[in-house]
């Protein structure tokens, strides 16, 4: 049987001002079936300069512009997005691959130093030199030299094995049927030729019929040795329509177990990414056929003449360089995976998914060269994320973590290097005031004896005042929310306090009888953690030595913590996880001046400050301890002046790749004036101006992977420190009015937060609430 280059193509001739000559090859029919062929010896070439062994370390920061004028004149491998390939470092240094076509010209500067010593005529000619362009033209395409003048081949570093496989005296046929013409033996005498020289890829621009069974057992042993074969799919669209519903018949071992998944047959694109009309279509090969621009492609011929050549067959190569590019790349990559990642990969185009028309698509390295699959940490099992891999907290406000960067892999095994610090999303920045609003609770308070009750029964939902607006409207109507307290007197200097829904320091306040001014925004420096965290249940305890009070007490809740990776608050995104925590503390009276002291433990169970860090602490939680102090001074004349400051240390453990024990420092603190009956009896008016909980300084030192070698699956790891603390440091000024009003309480509260969540670019949030209460 015979074969011809790939039995149909145009190339118009370049000039420097006009397209001027535009030639029409087609097929001659016929050829015998088998023949004998005597190989003529190798040129005489110089050897290819050894290339090192590709660079383990994943995605080498490029130090040359590759986005050159060549480059842009260089359509196939613009088009395919190589330079995505080129700035990874891939350029197809140290990889074989092999042409079987009408061979090269041997004195283009497209290969000097890159031909190598295992390139051969397989037909009977004289030598690989080439007659016609057609092979020079592919294997220009393919891996033409990147030297700034004309165009450069997709992977322009490769070297070549130019197996010259046309019939002597065919391209030299000038008649109405003659032309390039290939027998299916000589095609596989170049197959195994490359099987021995060590081509990862073998391209074959040839078609025409179906391949004999030399041929078959030449491809199957090819496949055998995991080398890709890319074929043109066919030029028969216009000629043939109805045998160009499917790929050229070369290419039909890709349906068979033989193709071990290592066979493409690629169709022809123009520029504005739609079938070509000559091109074949996927037809019965869908599933191993793909495209890429084979119109129009920018390539020289023989006689260094420059072209823009039209056929699957300056389509292949497009696809056989990108072969190359990410066997260099991707060491570990079999030639099976290679191919199946290029389909992956690929734009799809027609009809969604794999189709009869584009097959998979349109080739796309930019994409190729990006990680795919589920990833996982280098040297590890730890899955990371591309895009989420956690959520810091308020108190971490607008830390980002730059320059976390660590070595993954994906699903190929790949190795890149990859920037995690984006893949942490920061807490919402709660709308405070809101949150603050409860138009429906209700309270009653009594006692017996020495027992004291509070209860406040509220209409709105669990959480409501922190998420209302996410849930549906049936769910506010539902939802109910309790809260009591039972203050207890035991002696005349002892008191024990019972809370549901109530905090701790909350019931430790009502038996020092402490109340404070009624903000709504600006926390106590003493109150505030940081985070979201509905206490389930509290106790507390008070005896009085004279003057001095010495309080305990405990409280369990549940930390709400936000895994939707976007800003909004809506209900179903978030977790609840366990908090406990545990308060001493002692409090004086010095005539106007009272003082308090305290010291606190909280346990997070699987969060740090609020913050969930997933895999790169395995969600171990931590321990933080608070130094409180707080003084109110009575100045005299109704008024008063009160400070308040919390300093935390919190201790995140081992856990994940954080292998050490790290200490995260912050604080928080408070300042108010007060004045009551300011314009009448019972009014009051009040100023505070607060900083919440804010981490100062640490992170964590984490253990994560740097580098990857290929070759012996060895991971480096280095410790980076994972900043913590935040730029933007949130402050709050709030004024608060109160005054009895008709057999009422008339409130008012205006406020303004800087830089709210401690995130330095967030704009200002200043609101403005009046309240009227009165009990029927």
């Amino acid at each position: 049987m015979s074969m011809k280059a790939n039995h149909r193509f145009d190339r118009v001739f370049l000039t420097s001002s006009s397209l001027i000559l535009v030639l029409s090859l087609s097929a001659c029919g016929g050829g015998s079936s088998g023949g004998g062929v005597v190989s003529t010896p190798p040129p005489v070439v110089v050897a290819p300069t050894p290339t090192p062994v590709p660079v383990p370390t994943p995605t080498p920061t490029p130090t040359v512009d590759f986005n050159t004028t060549e480059y842009q004149r260089s359509n196939a491998a613009a088009q395919a997005k190589a330079i995505s390939a080129y700035q990874a470092g891939a350029t197809g240094a140290g990889v074989i691959v092999a042409v079987i076509d009408s061979g090269i010209n041997q004195s283009s500067d497209e290969f000097v130093g890159r031909i190598s010593a295992a390139s051969a005529d397989v037909a009977g000619n004289s030598s690989v030199q080439d007659i016609d362009g057609h092979g020079t033209a592919v294997s220009s395409v393919l891996l033409g030299a990147k030297n700034d003048t004309n165009t450069h081949g997709v992977a322009f570093n490769a070297t070549l094995v130019a197996l010259r496989a046309d019939s002597p005296g065919t391209c030299a046929d000038t008649s109405a049927n003659g032309g390039c013409d290939f027998n299916d033996n000589s095609i596989a005498r170049g197959v195994d030729r490359a099987i021995v020289a060590g081509a990862r890829v073998i391209n074959i621009s040839l078609g025409g019929s179906p391949s004999n069974a030399a041929l078959l057992a030449a491809l199957d042993r090819a496949t055998a040795a995991g080398i890709v074969l890319v074929f043109s799919g066919g030029n028969d669209g216009v000629e043939n329509p109805t045998l160009a519903q499917n790929p050229d018949a070369i290419a039909d071992i890709g349906k068979t177990a033989a193709a071990r998944g290592l066979v493409l047959a690629v169709g022809s694109v123009g520029s504005n990414h739609i079938l070509s009309d000559f091109s074949n279509k996927a037809g019965n090969g869908a599933s191993y056929f793909i495209t890429a621009l084979g119109a129009g492609v920018r390539a020289p011929d023989h006689t260094g003449a420059n072209f823009l050549w039209s056929g699957t067959s300056f389509s292949a190569p497009v696809v056989s360089g990108a072969v190359a590019l990410l066997a260099q790349a991707f060491p570990n990559l079999t030639g099976a995976q290679i191919v199946d990642l290029l389909k992956r990969t690929a734009d799809d185009l027609g009809s969604a998914g794999v189709d009869n028309i584009y097959g998979n698509g349109e080739l796309n390295l930019a994409r190729a060269f990006q990680p795919q699959g589920a990833a996982t940490l280098a040297g590890s099992k730890i899955p990371i994320s591309y895009v989420n891999n956690g959520r810091t907290s308020a108190p971490m406000g607008d830390a980002a973590g730059k320059g976390l960067s660590a070595v993954i892999r994906d699903r190929y095994g790949r190795a890149f290097n990859t920037e995690l610090s984006g893949t942490f999303s920061r807490a919402p920045i709660s709308a405070k005031l809101g949150a603050a609003l409860d138009h429906s609770a209700q309270a009653r308070a009594g006692g017996f004896g020495p027992v004291g009750v509070s209860l406040a029964i509220s209409g709105q939902p669990e959480f409501a005042r922190f998420d209302q607006p996410g849930l549906a409207s049936g769910d506010r109507d539902r939802a109910r929310a309790l809260a009591g307290a039972m203050v207890l007197r035991l002696s005349k200097s002892t008191k024990m306090a019972f809370g549901v829904a109530h905090r701790g320091q909350s019931l430790v306040s009502d038996l020092q009888l402490k109340r404070g001014a009624s903000f709504l925004v600006a926390e106590a420096g003493r109150d505030t953690i940081g985070f979201f965290n509905k206490p389930d249940m509290a106790f507390a305890l008070r005896h009085a030595f004279g003057k001095t009070g010495l309080s305990v007490s405990m409280e369990r809740g549940q930390a709400r913590l936000w895994n939707d990776n976007s800003s909004q608050l809506r209900a179903g995104r978030y977790q609840d996880h366990a908090t406990r925590q545990m308060s001493v503390a002692v409090d004086r009276q010095f005539g106007p001046l009272s003082a308090d002291v305290a010291l606190t433990r909280l346990e997070e169970r699987d969060a740090i400050l609020g913050a969930r860090l997933g895999a790169l602490t395995a969600n171990t939680g931590a321990v933080s301890w608070f130094a409180d102090a707080n003084t109110r001074m009575e100045l005299g004349r109704n008024w008063a002046i009160t400070g308040s400051f919390r300093r935390g240390a919190t201790r995140v453990g081992a856990g994940g790749l954080h292998t050490r024990t790290d200490w995260l420092n912050s604080n928080a603190w408070s300042a108010d004036i007060s004045r009551s009956a300011l314009l009448q009896s019972g009014d009051s008016l009040s100023l505070r101006v607060s900083q919440p909980l804010r981490i100062s300084s640490g992170g964590l030192g984490l253990n994560l992977p740097t580098g990857y070698d290929y070759a012996s699956g060895q991971t480096s790891f280095g410790l980076t420190n994972f900043a913590l603390s935040p730029t933007g440091r949130e402050r709050v000024i709030e004024a608060a009015y109160r005054l009895k009003l008709l057999g009422g309480v008339m409130s008012a509260n205006g406020y303004l937060r800087k830089e709210p969540g401690n995130v330095e670019l967030a704009p200002n949030d200043l609101g403005l609430a009046i309240r009227f209460a009165r009990g029927f």
